[in-house]
């Protein structure tokens, strides 16, 4: 490679690989004078790269956007990452499938044999779970509007549509279960939901907006899949503290059922209180988000909870121990349902 080229690509590495440049320190790294320097930042600027030129006593220079995506460089570890992450990118749901296959088949093409072979190793295939219908898909303008909102701080103004198809038996926030009554009885469509967006998140192939429900004074979760933004967008706003600390906590906290300040289960729909002829140890290790309390060598008390009664029967009789139930009431009902309904499984049928 001639003199001159390695040299602009070096330049073009260095400025990439922070904002700001001074000129006499980029001279330095590349061994050369200033002079040459200003040279080749204006073959950079001719081959479509904005490279802009800080004044000052030091003066530097920066690579700053431009109006189309000039050639980039990546070093091995960056190139590697960015074939993976278009891997990933192609079982993403948002939308953006299509395009991450055939950016994957560009950076591929141009990788050196060395890095195409340890991509080539790791293929990454997506496999969901099975489900009576395909994960929703989210357009990636919509994706796009909520990620300007949340990074610009402005209130968003959208259109919440309700399900159309029959309500599951685990609804996945709150919010969702709420926005199905809304407009599915009435004549006239709900208002626009006015939201401080936080964050943007996806969980199990599902993206969601988290943010502060200004009608509603509370933290809620939108699945974005049922989002359409309006326009023009309404004013900034200053960010509120997030509960539990974090988006990652707050989210967990959502779709676990329990709540985000940590008390265990007093975000379930249904919970129930029984003891267990098992000892406390033995149940600790079996559950993740119940009370466990210790009575005696073998006896403990286990508050847990759930989507529904007979799914809280369930998941306490895996333990397989003699149980007592303290309540609710509802909870000794959804035992006795159950009892009747295990008997008549375990009865041989009749045949004629």
């Amino acid at each position: 490679m001639p003199k001159t080229s390695a040299r602009l690509l070096s330049l073009l590495s260095l400025l990439q690989a922070r904002r700001d440049w001074p000129g006499a320190l980029l001279a330095e790294r590349l061994d050369v004078s200033p002079r040459t320097v200003r040279r080749d930042v204006d073959r950079l600027r001719e081959l479509g790269y904005p490279v802009a030129a800080m004044k000052g006593p030091d003066g530097g220079y920066r690579l700053d956007a431009g109006t189309e995506l000039p050639p980039l460089l990546f070093d091995d570890e960056q190139a590697v990452a960015l074939a993976v992450a278009l891997q990933i990118a192609t079982a993403s749901g948002a939308g953006i499938e299509e395009a991450a296959a055939r950016a994957l088949n560009t950076v591929r093409q141009v990788l050196p044999a060395r890095l195409r072979h340890r991509v080539d190793t790791l293929r990454v295939t997506a496999v969901d779970r099975p489900e009576s219908r395909p994960g929703p898909q989210v357009d990636s303008g919509v994706l796009m509007a909520i990620g300007a909102a949340v990074h610009a701080r402005e209130v968003l103004r959208f259109d919440y549509r309700p399900v159309s198809a029959p309500v599951p038996v685990r609804p996945e926030t709150e919010t969702e279960t709420e926005a199905e009554g809304e407009g599915g009885r009435g004549v006239l469509p709900p208002p626009p939901r006015r939201v401080e967006p936080h964050h943007l998140v996806t969980w199990g192939r599902r993206w969601y907006l988290v943010g502060w429900d200004l009608d509603r004074a509370d933290w809620r979760t939108f699945r974005a899949d049922r989002i359409a933004p309006r326009t023009p967008a309404g004013p900034r706003f200053t960010p509120r503290e997030l509960p539990g600390g974090s988006v990652a906590a707050f989210i967990t906290a959502r779709f676990r059922g329990t709540t985000a300040t940590g008390d265990g289960v007093g975000g379930w729909p249904c919970r129930g209180e029984v003891i267990l002829a098992l000892p406390a140890a033995e149940v600790l290790r079996h559950t993740r988000e119940g009370i466990v309390e210790e009575l005696g060598p073998d006896r403990c008390r286990l508050v847990l909870g759930s989507w529904s009664w007979p799914g809280l029967v369930a998941a306490i009789g895996r333990f397989d121990a003699d149980i007592e139930v303290i309540g609710p009431p509802e909870l000794s009902s959804a035992f006795a349902r159950l009892a009747a309904r295990y008997a008549a499984a375990a009865t041989p049928p009749r045949h004629p």
